[in-house]
């Protein structure tokens, strides 16, 4: 994913760089790489200082919008100013795209929001654990308090409404929206090679008639060039795209490259953060069987085991956590640069 996420950064430089990532790539300086990158630090911090305001953490729409860079009103707003707006094919494309990665955007910042409770409901077993640490003697008191604690772990699991299916269906569409990017292209580079040839082979007759021209005199020569306009003009009447220039050509299959690799990007990055989540939801789950047998035994002795097993699975439930964090932000950070790289290039476009 994140050797990817660089190539996705270059792409505004070379349009035409190799899409293979080379083999000796060490996936995990890459990774790390990605999380000392500016872009991801200060995209991190905004997420930070968004979760702490209330007003807006608590509105979950609010919370994605002002995560999501540019914004639809924006993205519409960039695609109506400009020649886009003038071909229906190729405009519901392109909103179907910016659709998809905001609601994929819309999917991350929920998933971000779902950690953070997680991490709330976490303290809880810290606190269990530092009173099961504590010098205290009156082991009952003790065990009252441990109790309190995991009974207020157990009321909910964060990731209960997050659900294979949204993931799954965010990356249908999102692969139905990759397909249809990777025909257009397909469609309008033919285009692109008819347009050239048919140039080149005008050229070349033009010429031809020239020569011709110097021996049959005047007949050739007004005729000749005649039939060959008539002939280019039909061909662009039965073929539509070979009206646009081969300059908007290249423009839009540039457009609709980076596109591709955002969405493709996208798809991947879904998949991984599906995993963390089943993966996470599983030892949520776990841990609460384990806490809820423990409430309903009320046996210190055994209670007190259970504790302890949570200690042994403490650490690893952290870094879980923060691994499943990290991509979330990594992914919405690619979502964006993504759209950024793609209105760039519409705005070049012009009207």
């Amino acid at each position: 994913m994140l050797q990817i996420l660089r190539a996705l950064n270059k792409s505004s430089q070379d349009a035409n760089q190799p899409k293979d990532v080379s083999k000796s790539v060490n996936f995990h300086e890459e990774y790390l790489r990605a999380l000392r990158s500016k872009s991801y630090v200060d995209f991190f911090d905004k997420a930070q200082l968004l979760a702490h305001q209330h007003c807006i953490h608590s509105n979950q729409n609010k919370y994605s919008e002002t995560l999501l860079q540019p914004d639809q009103e924006t993205v519409h707003t960039i695609i109506d100013a400009t020649i886009l707006s003038q071909k229906p094919e190729l405009k519901k494309l392109m909103l179907d795209y910016f659709h998809v990665s905001a609601e994929a955007s819309l999917i991350c910042s929920h998933l971000l929001k779902n950690i953070n409770q997680v991490h709330c409901n976490y303290q809880f077993i810290q606190r269990a654990l530092q009173i099961m640490d504590s010098d205290d003697d009156d082991s009952q008191e003790k065990l009252k308090l441990i109790i309190f604690e995991l009974n207020s772990f157990i009321l909910t699991n964060p990731f209960s409404n997050l659900e294979y299916h949204d993931f799954k269906l965010i990356s249908d569409e999102n692969s139905s929206v990759l397909n249809r990017l990777k025909s257009m292209r397909k469609t309008l580079e033919r285009n692109f090679k008819l347009k050239r040839y048919l140039k080149t082979s005008a050229c070349c007759v033009t010429v031809l008639c020239d020569m011709v021209a110097v021996t049959t005199h005047a007949l050739t020569s007004v005729v000749t060039p005649t039939v060959l306009k008539f002939t280019c003009k039909s061909l662009e009447k039965e073929l539509p795209h070979l009206r646009f220039s081969r300059r908007f050509l290249g423009k839009v299959c540039e457009q609709l490259d980076m596109a591709a690799k955002g969405s493709y990007i996208l798809n991947k990055d879904f998949d991984t953060m599906s995993r963390l989540v089943d993966r996470l939801y599983d030892d949520i789950e776990h841990v609460r069987a384990m806490m809820q047998l423990c409430l309903n035994k009320k046996i210190d002795k055994f209670s007190m085991q259970i504790v302890k097993e949570l200690r042994k699975s403490d650490a690893g439930f952290g870094k879980k956590v923060e691994e499943l964090k990290e991509h979330a932000c990594l992914c919405l950070v690619t979502i964006n640069r993504s759209r950024d790289l793609v209105t760039k290039e519409m705005e070049k476009m012009g009207t």
